[in-house]
């Protein structure tokens, strides 16, 4: 039972909210990469405007309670997140967004803690975190769910699609989710210490 004991040290209703909120995010992001859009040359997906936010609830895990916590969080919610994304894509999204998220997200615990723990700066961890992470899930995902598919579209555009991702999704992430990360810990840190 060293996984029960372990999160013993943080509020169950908040593992529950966190659990539920990256099964939330993953299963849209992995619901909308299925509808490319291009506009002006520039092909993207829906999905790059709600994924950045399951590394915004991994850092701000690490961040309320420890790495173990947040390492824990994100194994519960990799088995879910799989099955509902399989359920509203395909088999092959499931796996590879199972697999790029179990990845990233475990390298975005320890890269945002190491740079935590290096600079008191409260933006500077996820600002780096958050690049490494969306390098590592974006390639990954697009790789496995696109390369050789049998749509031909995204067989054929994948790589390109996932770099033009990759750009909003740093974009979205340095313009909204880090000042967005920014209020919520001071919300959250406010609440614990009530």
């Amino acid at each position: 039972m060293i996984g029960v004991n372990m999160l013993q040290n943080i509020n169950r209703t908040l593992v529950a909210q966190l659990l539920a909120f990256h099964v939330l995010i993953i299963a849209t992001s992995n619901y909308l990469v299925q509808f490319p859009v291009t506009v002006a040359g520039i092909s993207f997906t829906w999905a790059m405007f709600t994924f950045p936010l399951v590394i915004l609830a991994t850092d701000l895990t690490v961040r309320l309670s420890n790495k173990y916590n947040a390492r824990w969080i994100v194994g519960l919610a990799y088995i879910p997140a799989i099955i509902i994304s399989t359920l509203l894509a395909d088999w092959r999204i499931g796996v590879a967004s199972g697999t790029a998220y179990l990845i990233s997200q475990l390298l975005d615990v320890s890269v945002f803690n190491r740079i935590r723990e290096a600079f008191k700066t409260w933006w500077y961890a996820p600002v780096v975190a958050t690049f490494v992470s969306n390098i590592i899930d974006t390639y990954t995902f697009f790789g496995v769910a696109f390369y050789n598919s049998a749509d031909p579209f995204m067989a054929e555009n994948w790589f390109h699609i996932a770099s033009v991702d990759l750009v909003f999704k740093m974009i979205v992430s340095y313009l909204v989710i880090i000042p967005l990360y920014g209020i919520v810990l001071k919300y959250a840190l406010g609440k614990v210490q009530d």
